[in-house]
């Protein structure tokens, strides 16, 4: 048995993807109540999105959504197959995000899914995930999928295969840190060492 390793360059940081999906909708599961609701968004402005998207990801590194021009993302999040949604506390905070894309035909991507980091790791996701499968699964989707990657809540992929996920592949992906660019800030994420 061999191994490789590869060379990341000062300025990129390299993450493993694990793609996941589920086949059949799963049966009924028992979630204990929040006290958290999720709320439509419908057509989001884009600055407000990214606060939510930043708030919810960053620590984690998340920034597709930041590199992304207006327009682009305008076109994303005010189509009518992508469904967003905030999730809020009692208060009306927005403390996390939900994101449902049916653009493909016969498949729901769970495009985004998370909490702030004050929530994790309290049985919350479970919950989440319990209205993302009741939202994703309606009449003709064959497919609910998923990626994750090891730049997420080291948690995430072992709560997803909990959930009834299955994993189908893996990739390697290199990307420039996103610190570096000004896109998040240089002392976030600080589990991915910023080599510049």
């Amino acid at each position: 048995m061999s191994s490789r390793f590869l060379p990341v360059a000062p300025g990129e940081i390299a993450t493993i993807v694990t793609h996941l999906e589920m086949r059949a909708r799963p049966g009924p599961r028992a979630v204990r109540p929040v006290p958290l609701r999720l709320k439509r968004w419908k057509s989001p402005d884009t600055g407000k999105y990214r606060t939510l998207y930043r708030r919810v990801g960053e620590p984690w590194l998340w920034f597709s959504r930041l590199a992304m021009a207006d327009d682009a993302l305008a076109a994303i999040v005010t189509d009518p197959a992508v469904e967003i949604f905030a999730v809020l506390d009692p208060n009306g905070i927005e403390v996390g995000m939900l994101e449902l894309d049916f653009r493909e035909a016969a498949n729901c991507e769970i495009a985004f899914f998370g909490l702030i980091p004050q929530l994790t790791g309290q049985g919350f996701g479970s919950w989440l995930m319990g209205q993302a499968l009741s939202l994703a699964w309606r009449a003709g989707v064959e497919r609910v999928w998923v990626h994750t990657c090891t730049l997420d809540d080291p948690r995430a992929l072992g709560f997803y295969i909990a959930q009834g996920f299955t994993a189908t592949g893996r990739e390697i992906e290199l990307l420039e840190d996103p610190r570096l660019a000004g896109l998040i800030r240089r002392d976030c994420a600080p589990h991915v060492p910023l080599i510049g």
